[in-house]
């Protein structure tokens, strides 16, 4: 009986028997509930809950409550577990959970358990058939997780090692079979017998009386499956431990050793015999990739106990005479584990991972291996020692992933073995110790495994001792922090040194403070460092690592880190934020008590910063809490509630996850303290629950209720894509939060048992209606979002958390909105209809009558039938959109376009909770597969211009003009004309757009919903079922090389192939050998399409060709040996060296360069890893030789694939070669390590190239090489580093020495970069000496290549060796006096401008060591040559100027004598001065800043007149530079030094601004023009200006504000308002300019760049800051949305009765023509492709509106106040209140009716719609108030009966889904004050 039928006589035979046993049956019932929950559930961590449950309720009932159940009744029971437990095969933990409830039982009746599972046993191991792989997962968990099955297995022990040893015969003969999961089962079912069944095993293999043919047959298997009959790795791994474990089973030690030594025998490559007691197995090896020696190794160390592991390779009688070196353990396995690691294996990661446990096992058994041999272990320089040592210090930089942790194990374990062996043998120098600390610290900081080797060495050397020897950690740890994969090594090593570093403190007695004290002498500066950086990485990360842990060690370390903030500072308000919120969260301080009430008043500033950072630190500070229960106090609610509204907006994703994240430790604080509070109601002393109790419950729920409404008036249409996301973010958190939904895929979050009883609570009190209807329409009209996150947010929380089934009327409209949207030619709404029909098919109860969506409905049965019903619907609609695209292409897409369909069927069929298997059937699933097939052919045909011709096998893929031909052509025959005549044009056609999108994203759908549908059909099919056929997959298969293979949109291969990978790794990983058959056949047609010639354009570069072997070899088990990718590239690698042929033609594809091509689409796959890493050295030597190729396509896809291969074996450069280290960096020994074939190689590139340089030194050539420029780039970037033997890489260095002489500068540049990577530091002084002594004297004769690169060198030298050089030593001086001495090379006797420049360099380089006369000397001889007129034109002298200027601007004398002369210098040395200064160097130095400052002003004039662009355009970057003083924290005053005269000043500005207003220059120009033009303006006295120069000023900004204008002219606007607006503002008294001003900052508050938004946001913040008078502190850069209030409350306050400010506010509001709106959104416009994006999606006209209506409204009763703010007031509403009376109208005409409309979603979608209501209201409130207040307008409309009507259409449209802002319902409501 199935495990149903169980549940449904037991259900009906224990219930109905006893009424008398109440609460037995009901106990029984819940019980019963659980189990079906559980079987139902298709989630393992549901099943474990329910599972859990029931076992809780079983145990509940006693064993006389049991006893009254009559036999039959239990015998039903144990057998419904047991069938519980076959389906739970795969679900150890559940299983063990049914094995709980079963020994319950067993208790009453432990012979019916054991008969019952005896029973369930039989049936497999006595049937006549072979094991099935469900027969073998049964019996696995009988064994591993039933206590009875395993006395059942024990008992049946000779009939299951049978059946076991049968499947091995049968296994082992199929290929398919050995590398599936039925091996790897037979394996481990092996293990568990050895394992848990060691006595039964035992006399079968270790007594000769008892040992027979099974276990001999097993073992064979198990050593085939080792030695390589078997591919899978897993498996052979398993294998190993498997027979160790046999081994282990031998009841004398004497025995297992001799089997355990003669199983170390498989390294031998000749066959030999294994002996395991009384058993005899003939070995023949097979494999030579190591694994089989890495899984006897793996095994043995693993199984074997130590007296095993301890024994020795001679006879029992000699054991006494052994050395030590003779066991096991070291002379046996060491070699085999330590010759494992230094080989290049695939399995690389393994054989550390054995290294670590030897390493374990060495440690666990070192007591007896001292005792056995009185010697010490580990001696210092003994061999051992060394051989660890250097396999560890090798391999620490290893690309493979995991094998660095495994050394990192290693390194300590070997610490902690020589610490033991020293103390065993008193030994206290410890010498090893501190030879590698002096080892570690010469690797470079770049270097991961410096920190984890510290970390590890630490505990035995001591914090003083490493801080001492190791003065610059406190750098290299903030290095570490700003480098992404370096921060958490960096941070670990903290933690470590700062735990050391308490343990040795509290070894004297300090107090916690003076604890704090001794931390804070050593690490304050550097957190405060870390905490205050410009550098966000560093921020972040110190934040996040280094605070936490200080804190758990340190906890009153708090006080010294605030003792020394201050908020107004750079940075510190970032810090301080951190500080408390890291201290509330680590050590549950009140962070109120710390700092008294500025805590408060910090907080309230941090809240409202600029800085995202700083407002997530202080929200964190509000919102964490170690206890949950820990309920906020009514102030951060307070704070909260003012808090969340004014972040909702926010650019950054990051801000939103964490805003979100802390949002909800906020609600479950709020939810466990108010259950608290609940629960502390209902117990005994409920008299006494105080009213205290009682206010924090109502807060609670009040502020859970304001927050679940908060979201839904910014879903709204029209709102920006942040604010919408962050509100269903904040919604998401309520709703998990605060809501009894389970969600069966989260392990923590789940709501409390007890979440109905706080609910009820809310409920009461009228709140927490989170799932009513108006609710659901809102999130109904976000499934039309523009945007898919909006979208897919939305569907999630209406199916999790919404009634399970829509309303009729909106399921009727959704479904022919689906429809619709289904239709669309554009793919964003096809996949709008997509999303809607997967969220009906999850919600709706009633489907359309014969699948048919008409609107007709009928209830269906079933979530099975609905998704069949959708499906089958779905399929006809394909169908008939097929054949209107057969019929008239054209016609379809615009009306028809098939990939809509296509993405809904994906949504239904794999994203449906339901089974494949109860959606489809046989019969639909062909007809789905031969409409896919036939459909992805038309389409083929549409782009090759014939749909017969793509059908065939040979034809390549059309080229991009024949496709655009063959739509042009079907475009010109569908519309009935010729091919069309005329001029041609450039932009494709709307037609074109059509038919091209039609094709390729179907075709992208195509690919992926095929090879998900076939992966999901195979994952779910079963042994009796199965939806496809081998002949099935094969057509689907054509499918896939169809579209790669004859298809070249990008877009349609790139789609394939996600669902073609899946569809590979089904196949491949089938246990049919014709399914896995199926991917290597497409390989083999792949490969052979390579190697054939063909006749198509070069243009095609292997189209998808490429991806079709990728997706092949990507889907290969990582496991296994990966034969389809080795097979690939040995072919690949064939073809691409194969000889061109002499006759080739250029034009035409080469299957050499296609070859190139496919092996760089390998490299490059993310699917295939480091696997590719074993074929570099082949592959990179291929691409090197290729680059010397005739053929340019050749040369061109070499350098491609080299490219791509440096960024896998290196990891990925940062953007620019300052951007910090790699993060797979190695230094040249360890990547020479992993890739010794590439040694000899390059090498010998580097000598050919210096041998070409080897010549006579009058002899000039030039010899090319390609492969010399990628050879040098590769290993300059390798990491420079410590190299223990110099001498294995010195060979390197003479040929880069050599190659200084390159004629080429990149050769001469690189050169020297390498060289730098290649020497070892020990050596950077010997290569300065050598090169310095080789600078030329004046006349001496001299190689200007050479000596230009020797130059070259010896700066990238220095640079490097100077970095850790104090003191110098005798070899930089006399570096250094050669360098001095060669001082002519600066001078004009030297001729090469580009050698000066160079000689140059390296004297900045040592200017710190440089005597005073020589700089003096240079100096003045570097001023002479830049004074000195030049007439001819010299190469390179602009690179000269540059570097003189660098050098003598570093003195501050020189500096200002050159700019002093700025005048009279020539045209290009004033381009070089000012270039100078726009890159950066000018403002280093506060007096030369100034004078720079004081020249540029007056030469402003000459430069605006000047006939340059780049002159002028470079000279005002310059002038804007200097004088803006940067973007710091906003100096209270701009340099004044030196102003201009007015004329000149005014000129000056008329210029500016007359070439602003002509749009004279582009845009760089013109923002720098405005900015130079604020500036100047800043500076005038108000009264020397004419008020004309403002207004210009004013129009300008006006102008250039708009959204259209470019960003960078709109910055300039902000930045003109920070410049001039500012002190124009507080000095001019025109209001109109204030006005004005004020009005361009409020545009730019909402301008759609968030660059714009934070500039304007600088304007306020110094508005502010100049009219509070805190002249003393730096600016406070309030946040975006503080900003616009305070612009707003400033433009009332000081012009509130100025003509113009009604209209600056007024003009803010959308439009309030309701009934133009109305008519636009009934008008049904064309099918066209793509729609007009807004020029600002970043503007939100409800919010505007709703931050403009209480200033309105302010206004409205100042109107008694001034009669002239009265009467334009009156004259506004003189003027729209018809048209606001009439919109109002109109909208009671809308009264939506109880149903849902179709007219009515359309407008809930409208963004139109929405702003056109918020303007409306705003107005209609404005209206009202001046009504109210002013007898003038009273006329006009009757204040009680516009107050009526306002709030009745405001409730009519917030009940169908309408939600306003809340300021704009609160004005309707009469709410906001006057």
């Amino acid at each position: 009986m199935s495990f149903e039928d169980l549940l449904t006589s037991l259900q009906n035979c224990v219930i109905t028997e006893d009424q008398a046993r109440g609460n037995v049956s009901q106990t029984l019932e819940l019980f019963f509930d659980r189990l079906s929950e559980s079987s139902r559930s298709s989630g393992k961590r549901s099943k474990e809950r329910c599972l859990e449950e029931a076992v809780q309720l079983l145990r509940q009932m006693s064993e006389a409550q049991l006893h009254v159940l009559e036999e039959s009744h239990l015998l039903l029971l144990v057998r419904l577990l047991i069938s519980l437990q076959l389906q739970l095969v795969n679900i150890s933990t559940a299983c063990r959970k049914v094995d709980q409830m079963l020994q319950h039982l067993a208790k009453l009746d432990h012979q019916l358990v054991f008969r019952e599972t005896h029973r369930c046993l039989h049936s497999i191991v006595r049937a006549d058939q072979v094991l099935s792989f469900e027969d073998l997962q049964g019996a696995c968990m009988f064994l591993e997780d039933s206590t009875v099955g395993r006395e059942v297995w024990r008992e049946s022990f000779p009939s299951l090692l049978k059946k076991v040893s049968e499947l091995f015969l049968v296994v082992l003969q199929q290929d398919s079979l050995r590398d599936g999961p039925l091996c790897y089962t037979a394996v481990k079912m092996c293990l568990q017998i050895f394992q848990l069944l060691p006595g039964e095993v035992a006399p079968l293999v270790w007594t000769k009386e008892h040992s027979g043919p099974t276990v001999q047959k097993i073992l064979q298997a198990l050593m085939d499956i080792i030695l390589g009959q078997c591919c899978n790795r897993d498996t052979c791994l398993m294998a190993g431990t498997a027979v160790a474990m046999l081994i282990n089973t031998a009841p004398e030690s004497r025995a297992g050793e001799a089997a355990a030594w003669s199983l170390l025998q498989v390294s031998h490559l000749e066959p030999w015999l294994l002996t395991v007691g009384a058993l005899r197995v003939q070995c023949c090896p097979a494999r030579k990739d190591g694994v089989d020696r890495l899984a006897v190794s793996r095994g043995l160390l693993t199984c074997c106990r130590p007296s095993i592991l301890l024994s020795s390779h001679v006879d029992a009688t000699q054991v006494h005479q052994v050395k030590a070196q003779m066991c096991l353990l070291l002379e046996g396995l060491f070699p085999l584990v330590y010759a494992l690691c230094e080989e290049k294996l695939d399995c690389h990661v393994f054989a550390f991972e054995a290294l670590t446990l030897w390493l374990k096992k060495v440690k666990e058994c070192l007591a007896d291996i001292l005792k056995m041999t009185g010697v010490r272990l580990l001696p210092d320089n003994s061999s051992l020692q060394q051989q660890l040592i250097d396999i560890i210090w090798t391999t620490a930089e290893s690309p493979v992933e995991g094998v660095s942790e495994f050394v990192r194990s290693a390194f300590c374990l070997l610490l902690d073995l020589y610490n033991m062996d020293c103390e065993q043998f008193c030994d206290t120098k410890k010498t090893l110790y501190l030879t590698l600390l002096q080892r570690i610290l010469k690797l470079p900081w770049e270097s991961k495994a410096k920190y984890h080797r510290l970390c590890a060495l630490l505990p035995y050397l001591g914090t003083d001792m490493v801080l001492d020897q190791y003065a610059e950690i406190p750098n290299h740890l903030l290095k570490c922090l700003s480098t992404n994969h370096l921060s958490p090594c960096g941070s670990e090593l903290y933690r470590c040194l700062i735990q050391q570093q308490r343990r040795e403190l509290c070894v004297a007695s300090h107090t916690e403070l003076g604890l704090a004290d001794q931390w804070a002498r050593r690490w304050r500066p550097v957190l405060h460092e870390a905490l205050a950086t410009d550098v966000t990485l560093l921020q972040n990360n110190s934040s996040t690592h280094l605070l936490p842990c200080t804190f758990q060690v340190f906890p009153s370390a708090v006080d010294p880190l605030l003792a020394s903030l201050d908020p107004f500072a750079p940075g510190h308000l970032h810090a301080w934020a951190c500080i408390v919120s890291s201290y509330r969260a680590a050590t549950g301080g009140s962070p109120w008590a710390l700092q008294g009430s500025a805590t408060l008043e910090t907080l309230q500033l941090a809240l409202g910063s600029a800085d995202d950072k700083v407002r997530l630190a202080a929200l964190n500070l509000l919102c964490c809490s170690p206890k949950t229960i820990d309920t906020p106090t009514p102030e951060e609610m307070s704070i909260m509630r003012g808090f969340i509204p004014q972040n909702l907006n926010c650019e950054s994703s990051s801000f939103r996850q964490h805003f979100q994240a802390g949002v909800k430790r906020f609600l479950v604080r709020i939810r466990d303290g108010c259950l608290a509070h609940v629960r502390g109601q209902k117990g005994k002393k409920k008299a006494a629950h105080s009213q205290w109790a009682q206010d924090v419950l109502e807060q609670g729920i009040g502020f859970v209720e304001w927050l679940g409404q908060l979201p839904y008036s910014n879903l709204a249409p029209g709102h920006s894509y942040q604010r919408k996301k962050t509100a269903l973010l904040l919604l998401s958190a309520v709703l998990e939060t605060c809501t009894d939904t389970w969600s069966p895929d989260k392990r923590k979050g789940q709501p409390p048992v007890n979440m109905g009883s706080l609910i009820n609570c809310a409920r009461q009190r009228g709140h927490w209606d989170f799932v009513c209807r108006t609710k659901q329409l809102v999130l109904i009209s976000c499934l039309e979002d523009s945007t898919n996150e909006i979208r897919e947010l939305s569907a999630g929380l209406l199916v999790r958390f919404f009634p399970p089934s829509f309303p009729d009327d909106i399921a009727a409209v959704l479904l022919m909105r689906t429809r619709q949207l289904l239709c669309s030619p554009r793919v964003q709404e096809a996949q709008m209809g997509a999303l809607m029909a997967k969220v009906l098919l999850q919600k709706s109860q009633e489907q359309p009558e014969g699948c048919g969506l008409n609107g007709n409905i009928t209830v269906s049965g079933g979530s099975e039938h609905k998704a069949s019903c959708m499906v089958r619907f779905l399929v006809k609609e394909l169908e008939e959109h097929y054949l209107t695209a057969k019929a008239d292409m054209m016609l379809a897409a615009r009306t028809k376009p098939i990939h809509g369909v296509l993405i809904a069927l994906q949504r239904c069929l794999l994203e449906a909770p339901s089974s494949v298997y109860d959606t489809l059937d046989y019969s639909l699933t062909v007809e789905l597969l031969v409409l896919l097939e036939n459909m992805s052919l038309l389409l083929l045909g549409v782009l090759y211009g014939d749909r017969d011709t793509c059908a065939t096998e040979k034809d390549a893929p059309p080229s991009f003009c024949e496709m655009g031909n063959a739509i042009s052509s079907l475009i010109a025959q569908e519309s009935g004309g010729g091919q069309g005549d005329g001029e041609e044009c450039v932009l494709l056609s709307e037609e074109h757009n059509l038919v091209l999108t039609c094709c390729w994203v179907s075709l992208k759908e195509v690919g992926i919903l095929l090879g998900s549908l076939v992966e999901k059909i195979l994952t779910e099919s079963k042994p009796s079922k199965c939806l496809l056929t081998t002949e099935d997959l094969t057509r689907a298969s054509k499918v896939f090389t169809y579209i790669l293979l004859k298809c070249r949109h990008w877009g349609a291969v790139e789609g394939c192939c996600t669902g073609f990978t899946k569809f590979c790794a089904s196949l491949l990983s089938s246990n049919d050998p014709e399914l896995s058959d199926i991917p290597a056949h497409m390989l083999k047609l792949g490969l052979q399409v390579v190697r054939s010639p063909r006749s198509t354009s070069v243009t095609r570069r292997a189209a998808g060709l490429p991806m079709l072997i990728l997706c092949v070899v990507s889907a290969e088990e990582a496991s296994k040996a990966r034969p389809l990718l080795s097979h690939s590239m040995q072919t690949l690698l064939e073809t691409a060296k194969t000889p061109l042929p002499e006759n080739w033609d250029q034009t035409l594809d080469l299957p050499q360069v296609c070859a190139v091509h496919t092996l760089q689409a390998l490299v490059r796959g993310s699917g295939l890893g480091v696997a590719v890493l074993q074929f570099a050295p082949a592959v990179a030597i291929l691409s090197l030789a290729l680059l010397s190729s005739p053929c340019w396509a050749m040369r061109n896809a070499a350098l491609q694939l080299y490219s791509s291969l440096c960024s896998r074996m290196l990891g990925q450069r940062p953007s620019s070669e300052e951007g910090g280290p790699t993060q797979h960096g190695m230094s040249p020994l360890a990547f020479f390590f992993h890739y010794p074939a590439l040694q000899p190689f390059l090498l010998g590139e580097l000598r050919g190239a210096a041998q070409d340089l080897q010549g006579p030194p009058n002899e000039a050539k030039l010899h090319l090489q390609p492969s010399l420029f990628p050879v040098l780039t590769l290993l300059a970037q390798l990491q420079p580093g410590v190299q223990d033997s110099t001498d294995a890489l010195s060979d390197f260095l003479p040929p880069l020495l050599q190659l200084s002489a390159s004629p080429i500068y990149s050769v001469r540049a690189m050169a020297s970069k390498a060289l730098v990577a290649m020497t070892p530091p020990s050596g950077y002084m010997d290569i300065l000496v050598k090169l310095a002594a080789q600078l030329p004297r004046p006349h001496e004769r001299f190689c200007h290549n050479r000596l230009h690169g020797q130059l070259l060198q010896i700066k990238a030298t220095l640079q490097r060796a100077l970095c850790t050089v104090s003191d110098p030593s005798a070899e930089l001086c006399e570096v250094l006096s050669r360098v001095e001495a060669s001082v002519w090379l600066a001078t004009e006797a030297q001729r090469c401008p580009l050698v000066r420049a160079a000689y140059l360099g390296v004297a900045d380089s040592l200017r710190r060591l440089c005597r005073e006369t020589y700089l003096s000397k240079l100096s003045y001889t570097l001023m002479r040559d830049l004074q000195t007129p030049r007439q001819e034109l010299q190469l390179g002298l602009s690179s000269f100027h540059q570097q003189a200027i660098q050098f003598l601007c570093a003195d501050l004398t020189c500096a200002c004598q050159i700019w002093d002369n700025f005048s009279a210098s020539g045209p290009d040395l004033r381009l070089s001065l000012v270039t100078w200064v726009v890159d950066g160097r000018g403002s280093q130095q506060t007096g030369l800043k100034e004078a720079i400052q004081r020249v540029l002003q007056s030469n402003l004039r000459e430069a605006l007149l000047s006939v340059s662009v780049e002159y002028r355009r470079t000279f005002l970057a310059a002038l804007v530079a200097v004088m803006a003083g940067g973007d710091s924290t906003l100096p209270q005053h701009l340099p004044q030094s030196a102003p201009l005269e007015e004329a000149v000043r005014l000129e000056c500005l008329d210029l500016l601004l007359g070439d602003l207003e002509d749009q004279r220059g582009g845009p760089e120009f013109l923002s720098q023009a405005l900015y130079a033009a604020s500036l100047l303006l800043s500076q005038a006295s108000g009264s020397s200006l004419k008020i004309s120069v403002f207004q210009r000023w004013c129009s300008t900004l006006e102008c250039q504000r708009s959204p259209d204008a470019p960003e960078v002219l709109r910055m300039a606007c902000a930045e003109a308002l920070c410049v001039a607006g500012v002190p124009l503002m507080s000095h001019s008294p025109l209001p109109a300019v204030t006005i004005r001003s004020i009005n361009t900052g409020l545009y730019l508050l909402q301008d759609q760049s968030q660059q714009v938004r934070m500039k304007a946001a600088r304007f306020a913040s110094m508005l502010h800051h100049v009219r509070t008078g805190e002249s003393q502190r730096s600016v406070y850069l309030m946040q975006v949305n503080r900003a616009l209030p305070l612009l707003l409350d400033l433009l009332l306050e000081e012009c509130w009765d100025a003509p113009g400010t009604l209209e600056v506010l007024l003009g803010h509001l959308p439009q309030p023509d309701l009934r133009s709106v109305l008519r636009e959104a009934s008008e049904t416009g064309g099918s066209s492709l793509y729609e007009q994006d807004e020029a600002n999606v970043f503007a939100e006209p409800s919010v505007i509106a709703a931050h403009v209506l209480p200033y309105l409204l302010q206004m409205a009763g100042k109107c008694c106040e001034s009669s002239a703010v009265a009467q334009r007031l009156s004259a506004w509403a003189e003027e729209g209140a018809a048209q606001v009376l009439d919109s109002l109208e109109v909208c009671k005409e809308l009264q939506p009716a109880e149903t849902l409309t179709p007219a009515w979603l359309a407008l809930l979608t409208d963004p139109r719609f929405h702003g056109t209501l918020c303007g409306l209201f705003t107005r209609a409130a404005l209206l009202l108030r001046l009504s109210n207040a002013s007898d003038d307008v009273r006329h006009l409309c009757d204040p009680s009966a516009l107050h009526v009507s306002l709030r009745d259409v405001c409730s009519l449209l917030s009940l169908n889904g309408v939600h306003c802002p809340s300021a704009v319902t609160a004005a309707v409501a009469g709410e906001l004050p006057p």
